[in-house]
């Protein structure tokens, strides 16, 4: 069952029109690109989506369309996570399950709980939820390290099938694999980890940069899965210089700016989140250019 979440899931934008409400249309034609592009599945309303400032009411909206408008019927991951324990598993008691294959949901946050208040936290989640949970590991955002050995006593519910990493800590990564179960999965939380995680034991990547370029990203992860690795690390190579491009201003501001370069989408953010800065995005599109990402019409 759990192979669903092998490979490339996109961390989808949500994209705005210019009044700050949904744009579905755009919303829609991200879809289709990264479908065209050979993703392996969805993730929707994590932190690329903007989850903080998308109302429950829109990221119902989001989910329903993604259900009717999901040519591949690829598997969705759904956010939903807190720092609110009790209004987490109401949200999950409130939440339609049909068509969501697992929930993602991050490590709380600003709490800066102790481990056995995280284990207790992810505990009742992973009770109510009526799909399987993947954990989130985010230190930057959240204030918190999950250590190897919290993710792996957590790995012990048989409701929590894995854990998308962003500490960035290889060493942890690898306690990871050491320690947790045959099944748990271990997902890079980090686009340029992705190639070096699956080598040590992970089974791909919950991408933000395959928003724009699902294709070739799919193909480096996909040949890092099959061992093809020299292949793999020369397709990584592409990806470094716009890598932390994307982060220069905030996530998703980067990643919105080069599909409004693809024309695809507005960059359009909600505040604080703030658009790209004009020269950013000549930066942007002049190492897409570099390293031949993507044809871009002039």
């Amino acid at each position: 069952m759990n192979t669903r979440f092998h490979g490339v899931g996109v961390a989808i934008v949500t994209p705005f029109n210019d009044d700050m409400t949904v744009d579905f249309d755009g919303f829609g034609r991200v879809v289709q690109h990264i479908t065209d592009g050979g993703v392996d599945y969805v993730v929707l309303q994590g932190t690329t989506g903007e989850s903080p400032t998308v109302t429950k009411t829109e990221k119902k909206q989001l989910l329903q369309y993604l259900k009717e408008n999901n040519p591949k019927k690829l598997p969705i991951v759904y956010g939903m996570g807190g720092n609110v324990t009790p209004d987490v598993v109401a949200s999950i008691k409130d939440t339609d399950f049909e068509g969501v294959d697992a929930i993602l949901s991050v490590c709380p946050y600003y709490n800066k709980p102790g481990k056995r208040g995280v284990i207790e936290h992810f505990t009742r989640i992973a009770d109510a939820s009526p799909v399987p949970v993947i954990l989130y590991n985010i230190p930057p955002r959240t204030g918190i390290n999950m250590s190897a050995e919290t993710i792996c006593t957590l790995a012990q519910h048989p409701n929590i099938i894995g854990v998308k990493e962003a500490s960035c800590i290889i060493e942890q990564c690898m306690e990871i694999v050491r320690d947790k179960p045959e099944d748990f999965l271990l997902i890079s939380g980090d686009d340029v980890q992705g190639v070096p995680i699956i080598s040590i034991g992970g089974v791909g990547v919950m991408s933000v940069i395959a928003n724009a370029f699902p294709a070739k990203f799919s193909g480096m992860i996909h040949a890092a899965l099959r061992g093809d690795f020299a292949f793999a690390q020369k397709e990584l190579g592409h990806f470094l210089r716009i890598d932390p491009l994307l982060y220069e201003e905030g996530n998703p501001v980067g990643i919105k700016k080069i599909l409004e370069i693809l024309g695809l989408i507005s960059s359009t953010v909600r505040l604080p989140l703030y658009p790209a800065a004009d020269d950013l995005g000549d930066r942007m599109r002049a190492v897409i250019q570099q390293d031949k990402l993507v044809e871009l019409v002039a």
